[in-house]
Protein backbone atom coordinates (compact mmCIF):
# COMPACT_ATOMS: atom_id res chain seq x y z
CA UNK A 1 0.00 0.00 0.00
CA UNK A 2 1.08 3.57 -0.63
CA UNK A 3 1.90 5.71 2.42
CA UNK A 4 -0.44 8.63 1.88
CA UNK A 5 1.46 11.06 4.13
CA UNK A 6 4.56 10.56 2.00
CA UNK A 7 2.76 12.09 -0.98
CA UNK A 8 3.17 15.76 -1.83
CA UNK A 9 -0.08 17.61 -2.48
CA UNK A 10 0.73 17.55 -6.21
CA UNK A 11 1.21 13.77 -6.12
CA UNK A 12 -2.00 13.34 -4.14
CA UNK A 13 -3.89 15.48 -6.64
CA UNK A 14 -2.56 13.33 -9.47
CA UNK A 15 -3.59 10.12 -7.68
CA UNK A 16 -7.13 11.37 -7.06
CA UNK A 17 -7.57 12.71 -10.58
CA UNK A 18 -6.47 9.37 -12.01
CA UNK A 19 -9.10 7.69 -9.81
CA UNK A 20 -11.82 9.98 -11.16
CA UNK A 21 -12.06 12.28 -8.14
CA UNK A 22 -12.21 16.07 -8.25
CA UNK A 23 -8.74 17.65 -7.88
CA UNK A 24 -9.89 19.92 -5.03
CA UNK A 25 -10.28 16.85 -2.82
CA UNK A 26 -6.48 16.70 -2.57
CA UNK A 27 -6.36 19.87 -0.48
CA UNK A 28 -9.14 18.61 1.82
CA UNK A 29 -7.39 15.30 2.40
CA UNK A 30 -3.96 16.89 2.78
CA UNK A 31 -5.28 19.21 5.48
CA UNK A 32 -6.92 16.31 7.32
CA UNK A 33 -3.65 14.38 7.26
CA UNK A 34 -1.84 17.29 8.89
CA UNK A 35 -4.31 17.69 11.78
CA UNK A 36 -3.46 14.73 12.13
CA UNK A 37 -6.22 12.13 11.90
CA UNK A 38 -5.70 8.52 12.92
CA UNK A 39 -8.17 6.99 10.45
CA UNK A 40 -9.82 7.93 7.19
CA UNK A 41 -13.20 7.70 8.95
CA UNK A 42 -12.38 10.97 10.72
CA UNK A 43 -12.43 12.87 7.39
CA UNK A 44 -16.08 13.72 7.88
CA UNK A 45 -16.49 16.13 4.97
CA UNK A 46 -15.63 13.35 2.50
CA UNK A 47 -18.26 10.95 1.20
CA UNK A 48 -18.20 7.50 2.79
CA UNK A 49 -17.37 5.73 -0.50
CA UNK A 50 -14.32 7.98 -0.94
CA UNK A 51 -13.19 7.33 2.63
CA UNK A 52 -13.55 3.60 2.03
CA UNK A 53 -11.60 3.85 -1.23
CA UNK A 54 -8.79 5.74 0.53
CA UNK A 55 -8.63 3.13 3.29
CA UNK A 56 -8.38 0.36 0.70
CA UNK A 57 -5.61 1.99 -1.29
CA UNK A 58 -3.45 3.93 1.18
CA UNK A 59 -1.58 3.24 4.40
CA UNK A 60 -2.26 5.90 7.04
CA UNK A 61 0.72 5.73 9.40
CA UNK A 62 -0.02 6.43 13.07
CA UNK A 63 2.96 6.15 15.45
CA UNK A 64 2.34 5.01 19.01
CA UNK A 65 4.09 6.72 21.93
CA UNK A 66 5.83 3.71 23.46
CA UNK A 67 7.53 5.90 26.07
CA UNK A 68 7.27 9.55 27.00
CA UNK A 69 9.74 11.23 29.35
CA UNK A 70 9.21 14.76 30.64
CA UNK A 71 12.04 16.73 32.21
CA UNK A 72 11.17 18.16 35.61
CA UNK A 73 13.92 20.73 35.03
CA UNK A 74 12.81 22.47 31.82
CA UNK A 75 9.77 20.61 30.44
CA UNK A 76 11.65 19.00 27.55
CA UNK A 77 9.71 15.93 26.35
CA UNK A 78 11.38 12.91 24.81
CA UNK A 79 9.29 10.40 22.87
CA UNK A 80 9.96 6.83 21.80
CA UNK A 81 7.59 6.13 18.90
CA UNK A 82 6.65 2.62 17.78
CA UNK A 83 6.15 2.54 14.03
CA UNK A 84 3.74 0.40 12.01
CA UNK A 85 6.33 -2.38 11.55
CA UNK A 86 7.36 -2.49 15.22
CA UNK A 87 10.57 -0.46 14.81
CA UNK A 88 11.11 2.48 17.15
CA UNK A 89 12.53 5.98 16.75
CA UNK A 90 13.07 8.89 19.12
CA UNK A 91 12.16 12.55 18.90
CA UNK A 92 12.27 15.48 21.30
CA UNK A 93 10.07 18.52 21.98
CA UNK A 94 11.96 21.52 23.42
CA UNK A 95 10.46 24.74 24.73
CA UNK A 96 12.18 28.05 24.08
CA UNK A 97 11.11 31.66 24.54
CA UNK A 98 10.91 32.05 20.77
CA UNK A 99 8.70 28.96 20.29
CA UNK A 100 8.66 25.19 20.35
CA UNK A 101 11.34 23.19 18.54
CA UNK A 102 11.14 19.50 17.68
CA UNK A 103 14.13 17.31 16.96
CA UNK A 104 13.21 14.39 14.70
CA UNK A 105 14.85 11.20 13.49
CA UNK A 106 15.35 10.33 9.82
CA UNK A 107 16.44 6.68 10.09
CA UNK A 108 15.91 3.68 12.36
CA UNK A 109 19.45 3.43 13.70
CA UNK A 110 22.46 4.84 11.87
CA UNK A 111 25.49 3.54 10.01
CA UNK A 112 27.84 6.49 10.52
CA UNK A 113 29.45 4.94 13.63
CA UNK A 114 30.38 8.18 15.44
CA UNK A 115 32.23 7.36 18.65
CA UNK A 116 30.22 9.72 20.86
CA UNK A 117 26.72 8.75 19.67
CA UNK A 118 24.29 6.09 20.89
CA UNK A 119 22.23 6.17 17.68
CA UNK A 120 24.44 3.79 15.74
CA UNK A 121 25.16 1.23 18.45
CA UNK A 122 22.86 -1.32 16.76
CA UNK A 123 23.62 -0.17 13.21
CA UNK A 124 21.17 0.97 10.55
CA UNK A 125 17.86 -0.90 10.37
CA UNK A 126 16.11 1.12 7.67
CA UNK A 127 15.33 4.59 6.37
CA UNK A 128 12.22 6.42 7.45
CA UNK A 129 9.74 7.53 4.82
CA UNK A 130 8.88 11.21 4.42
CA UNK A 131 5.55 10.47 6.11
CA UNK A 132 7.20 8.79 9.10
CA UNK A 133 9.45 11.81 9.61
CA UNK A 134 6.40 14.06 9.31
CA UNK A 135 4.47 11.93 11.82
CA UNK A 136 6.96 12.80 14.55
CA UNK A 137 6.23 16.50 14.09
CA UNK A 138 2.47 16.05 13.81
CA UNK A 139 2.01 13.74 16.77
CA UNK A 140 4.33 15.64 19.11
CA UNK A 141 2.27 18.71 18.32
CA UNK A 142 -0.97 16.80 18.86
CA UNK A 143 0.16 15.12 22.09
CA UNK A 144 1.54 18.28 23.68
CA UNK A 145 -0.93 20.81 22.35
CA UNK A 146 2.12 23.01 21.73
CA UNK A 147 2.35 24.42 18.20
CA UNK A 148 5.67 23.60 16.54
CA UNK A 149 7.57 26.56 15.12
CA UNK A 150 10.99 25.03 14.39
CA UNK A 151 12.25 21.64 13.22
CA UNK A 152 15.71 20.17 13.71
CA UNK A 153 16.71 17.11 11.67
CA UNK A 154 19.22 16.02 14.27
CA UNK A 155 17.72 12.91 15.86
CA UNK A 156 18.68 9.32 15.11
CA UNK A 157 20.18 8.78 11.68
CA UNK A 158 22.12 10.75 9.07
CA UNK A 159 19.59 12.86 7.13
CA UNK A 160 21.69 13.02 3.97
CA UNK A 161 22.03 9.22 3.99
CA UNK A 162 18.24 9.23 3.44
CA UNK A 163 18.43 12.08 0.97
CA UNK A 164 15.32 11.62 -1.19
CA UNK A 165 12.86 11.03 1.66
CA UNK A 166 14.30 13.86 3.77
CA UNK A 167 14.04 16.25 0.84
CA UNK A 168 10.46 15.17 0.28
CA UNK A 169 9.65 15.66 3.96
CA UNK A 170 10.98 19.22 3.81
CA UNK A 171 8.78 20.01 0.83
CA UNK A 172 5.70 18.48 2.48
CA UNK A 173 6.14 20.07 5.92
CA UNK A 174 6.71 23.51 4.38
CA UNK A 175 3.70 23.24 2.05
CA UNK A 176 1.21 26.10 2.64
CA UNK A 177 -1.70 23.61 2.64
CA UNK A 178 -0.24 21.61 5.54
CA UNK A 179 1.29 22.79 8.81
CA UNK A 180 3.47 25.13 6.73
CA UNK A 181 6.70 25.41 8.70
CA UNK A 182 8.93 27.67 6.63
CA UNK A 183 12.27 26.34 5.45
CA UNK A 184 14.13 29.07 7.35
CA UNK A 185 12.77 27.41 10.49
CA UNK A 186 14.20 24.00 9.54
CA UNK A 187 17.75 22.96 10.42
CA UNK A 188 19.43 19.90 8.93
CA UNK A 189 22.42 18.37 10.71
CA UNK A 190 24.88 16.16 8.85
CA UNK A 191 28.02 14.28 9.83
CA UNK A 192 29.61 15.56 6.63
CA UNK A 193 28.56 13.74 3.45
CA UNK A 194 30.21 16.33 1.22
CA UNK A 195 28.72 15.22 -2.10
CA UNK A 196 25.21 15.24 -0.64
CA UNK A 197 25.81 18.70 0.85
CA UNK A 198 26.61 19.92 -2.65
CA UNK A 199 23.51 18.22 -4.05
CA UNK A 200 21.44 19.89 -1.33
CA UNK A 201 23.01 23.24 -2.20
CA UNK A 202 21.85 22.81 -5.80
CA UNK A 203 18.25 22.53 -4.53
CA UNK A 204 18.62 26.14 -3.29
CA UNK A 205 16.40 25.56 -0.29
CA UNK A 206 16.46 28.03 2.59
CA UNK A 207 17.41 25.56 5.33
CA UNK A 208 20.01 26.09 8.00
CA UNK A 209 22.80 23.57 7.44
CA UNK A 210 24.50 22.30 10.60
CA UNK A 211 27.78 20.44 10.21
CA UNK A 212 28.81 17.98 12.91
CA UNK A 213 32.47 18.98 12.78
CA UNK A 214 33.70 18.04 16.28
CA UNK A 215 37.42 18.33 15.45
CA UNK A 216 39.49 20.63 13.21
CA UNK A 217 42.11 18.06 12.16
CA UNK A 218 41.76 14.81 10.24
CA UNK A 219 43.47 12.60 12.81
CA UNK A 220 41.17 13.62 15.70
CA UNK A 221 38.04 13.76 13.55
CA UNK A 222 38.63 10.36 11.94
CA UNK A 223 39.01 8.82 15.40
CA UNK A 224 35.63 10.24 16.41
CA UNK A 225 33.82 10.08 13.06
CA UNK A 226 34.63 7.37 10.49
CA UNK A 227 32.96 9.46 7.76
CA UNK A 228 36.01 11.75 7.87
CA UNK A 229 38.11 9.04 6.20
CA UNK A 230 35.94 9.43 3.10
CA UNK A 231 35.36 13.18 3.37
CA UNK A 232 38.32 14.81 5.16
CA UNK A 233 38.00 18.23 6.79
CA UNK A 234 39.28 20.20 3.77
CA UNK A 235 36.83 18.44 1.40
CA UNK A 236 33.97 19.02 3.83
CA UNK A 237 34.71 22.72 4.16
CA UNK A 238 34.78 23.11 0.37
CA UNK A 239 31.27 21.65 0.30
CA UNK A 240 30.17 24.09 3.01
CA UNK A 241 31.58 26.97 1.01
CA UNK A 242 29.65 25.78 -2.04
CA UNK A 243 26.47 25.54 0.07
CA UNK A 244 26.81 29.18 1.13
CA UNK A 245 27.60 30.32 -2.41
CA UNK A 246 24.49 28.60 -3.80
CA UNK A 247 22.00 29.46 -1.02
CA UNK A 248 23.32 32.51 0.80
CA UNK A 249 22.65 30.65 4.06
CA UNK A 250 25.28 30.68 6.80
CA UNK A 251 26.53 27.31 8.04
CA UNK A 252 26.46 26.28 11.69
CA UNK A 253 29.36 24.13 12.89
CA UNK A 254 28.48 21.75 15.73
CA UNK A 255 31.42 20.90 17.95
CA UNK A 256 31.22 18.25 20.68
CA UNK A 257 33.56 18.95 23.58
CA UNK A 258 35.25 15.65 24.48
CA UNK A 259 37.82 15.75 27.27
CA UNK A 260 41.38 15.45 25.99
CA UNK A 261 40.18 14.55 22.50
CA UNK A 262 38.62 17.63 20.90
CA UNK A 263 38.97 20.33 23.57
CA UNK A 264 42.70 21.12 23.48
CA UNK A 265 43.79 24.75 23.00
CA UNK A 266 45.75 23.95 19.85
CA UNK A 267 42.57 22.56 18.33
CA UNK A 268 40.77 25.81 19.07
CA UNK A 269 43.59 27.69 17.35
CA UNK A 270 43.38 25.31 14.37
CA UNK A 271 39.61 25.83 14.21
CA UNK A 272 40.11 29.60 14.09
CA UNK A 273 42.42 29.21 11.08
CA UNK A 274 39.94 26.91 9.35
CA UNK A 275 36.84 29.04 9.82
CA UNK A 276 38.15 32.60 9.76
CA UNK A 277 36.41 34.50 6.96
CA UNK A 278 33.72 31.84 6.48
CA UNK A 279 30.11 32.93 7.14
CA UNK A 280 28.84 30.87 10.06
CA UNK A 281 29.26 30.20 13.74
CA UNK A 282 30.44 27.45 16.08
CA UNK A 283 28.06 25.78 18.52
CA UNK A 284 30.04 24.11 21.33
CA UNK A 285 28.18 21.10 22.71
CA UNK A 286 28.87 19.61 26.16
CA UNK A 287 29.17 15.90 25.42
CA UNK A 288 26.49 13.48 26.64
CA UNK A 289 28.28 10.38 27.98
CA UNK A 290 27.38 7.12 26.20
CA UNK A 291 28.22 3.90 28.03
CA UNK A 292 29.64 2.22 24.89
CA UNK A 293 32.09 5.09 24.42
CA UNK A 294 35.21 5.99 26.39
CA UNK A 295 34.75 9.67 25.53
CA UNK A 296 34.00 11.93 28.47
CA UNK A 297 32.63 15.49 28.63
CA UNK A 298 35.06 18.39 28.82
CA UNK A 299 35.19 20.40 32.03
CA UNK A 300 33.42 23.76 32.18
CA UNK A 301 36.78 25.50 32.34
CA UNK A 302 37.95 23.71 29.18
CA UNK A 303 34.78 24.69 27.34
CA UNK A 304 35.11 28.31 28.46
CA UNK A 305 38.79 28.46 27.48
CA UNK A 306 38.02 26.93 24.05
CA UNK A 307 35.25 29.46 23.47
CA UNK A 308 37.51 32.37 24.45
CA UNK A 309 40.19 31.30 21.96
CA UNK A 310 37.60 31.16 19.18
CA UNK A 311 36.16 34.55 20.05
CA UNK A 312 39.59 36.17 20.25
CA UNK A 313 40.19 34.81 16.75
CA UNK A 314 37.03 36.46 15.45
CA UNK A 315 34.85 33.32 15.40
CA UNK A 316 31.34 33.58 16.81
CA UNK A 317 30.98 30.73 19.32
CA UNK A 318 28.11 29.78 21.60
CA UNK A 319 27.72 26.97 24.14
CA UNK A 320 24.58 24.92 23.67
CA UNK A 321 22.30 24.88 26.68
CA UNK A 322 21.72 21.30 27.72
CA UNK A 323 18.00 20.53 27.82
CA UNK A 324 16.36 17.58 29.56
CA UNK A 325 19.32 16.74 31.84
CA UNK A 326 17.19 14.39 33.95
CA UNK A 327 15.94 12.26 31.03
CA UNK A 328 17.72 10.13 28.39
CA UNK A 329 19.21 13.17 26.70
CA UNK A 330 21.49 11.84 23.95
CA UNK A 331 20.10 10.61 20.63
CA UNK A 332 19.55 6.86 20.63
CA UNK A 333 19.64 6.26 24.39
CA UNK A 334 15.93 5.62 24.85
CA UNK A 335 15.68 3.28 21.86
CA UNK A 336 18.85 1.47 22.93
CA UNK A 337 17.42 0.90 26.42
CA UNK A 338 14.24 -0.56 24.91
CA UNK A 339 16.24 -2.91 22.66
CA UNK A 340 18.41 -4.03 25.57
CA UNK A 341 15.34 -4.73 27.69
CA UNK A 342 13.86 -6.75 24.83
CA UNK A 343 17.01 -8.86 24.56
CA UNK A 344 17.00 -9.57 28.30
CA UNK A 345 13.46 -11.03 28.25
Amino acid sequence: MIEIKSLTIEELRGELTAAGEKPFRAKQIFQWLHQPVTSFAEMTDLAKPLRAALAGRYLLTVPVAERRQVSAVDGTVKYLWRLHDGECVESVLMHYRHGNTVCVSTQVGCRMGCAFCASGVFGLRRNLSAGEILDQVLFMQKDSGAPVSNIVLMGTGEPLDNYDQVLKFIRIVSCPDGICIGQRHISLSTSGLADRIEALADERLQLTLSISLHAPDDESRSAMMPVNRRYPVARLLRACEYYFDQTGRRVSYEYAMARGVSDRPWQAERLVKLLRGRPGHVNLIPLNPVKESALQPSTRDSVRRFQQILERGGITATVRRRLGPDIDAACGQLRRRRLEEGESH
